[in-house]
């Protein structure tokens, strides 16, 4: 299964623009994501096992992308987010982890090897991009996930309840101290350029799993 990221377009228009990038590229825009085969169909259980692994893979290690980002960000602006996302991304990671245990194994899948490998890939390209020196590059790719994180917050829960684990209230930024953010930060053009273009591969990732994962489950030949 190949791991390409979605090649996505971004024009600069403040935070609308990082706004629309994400509701439609991104977790809450992929038709699997917000799927019966996902949410509350026959195999659903299966299928969110599949995607709660999965994330973990991507999402479920620290350093991440906000704590990378956090190193690489020096503007005065952006501290108080930072601080914020980087203590509500470690209430997420340690949410993960439960529902990880929870949903036990991963669902015995055809192709199991070239899926794990093309989530590292993912991975591995995330951890570059959180880790670039072009100033605005990194913190763009953590305002994104942080928004991003909105849709998938919400198949967690969905997870939770029906693994039996407890829901956590998200202590994320909320998305206007974001997109706010974004806008600041993007005063200086050469900064919002490299935003825009973390944004962009970040949400294109996030798009690739949600394909890999639909692919996954249609592999089960579970319909």
């Amino acid at each position: 299964m190949a791991n390409t990221a979605t090649k996505l377009e971004l024009v600069p228009q403040g935070g609308n623009a990082l706004m629309a990038l994400v509701m439609r590229e991104g977790t809450g825009g992929h038709l699997y994501a917000a799927s019966v085969e996902l949410l509350s169909g026959k195999f659903a259980t299966r299928n969110l096992a599949d995607a709660v692994h999965y994330l973990c893979t991507l999402h479920g290690r620290h350093p991440g992308v906000v704590d990378h980002a956090a190193t690489r960000t020096v503007d005065s602006a952006a501290r108080k987010w930072l601080i914020d996302a980087v203590d509500g991304f470690s209430a997420e990671r340690a949410q993960l982890a439960k529902l990880v245990v929870a949903a036990g194994p991963l669902p015995s899948t055809p192709g199991q090897a070239e899926s794990e490998a093309a989530v590292v890939s993912q991975r591995h390209a995330l951890e570059m991009l959180a880790q670039s020196d072009r100033q605005g590059c990194a913190i763009g790719a953590a305002l994104s996930l942080v928004l991003d994180w909105a849709a998938v917050r919400g198949l967690l829960d969905v997870a939770a309840d029906r693994f039996g684990i407890d829901r956590v209230s998200s202590t994320l930024p909320a998305p206007e101290a974001s997109l706010e953010l974004y806008t600041t930060l993007g005063q200086n053009p050469a900064v919002e350029r490299a935003m825009n273009f973390g944004a962009q591969q970040l949400i294109g990732q996030h798009h690739g799993l949600w394909d890999l994962l639909e692919a996954r489950q249609a592999a089960r030949g579970e319909y």
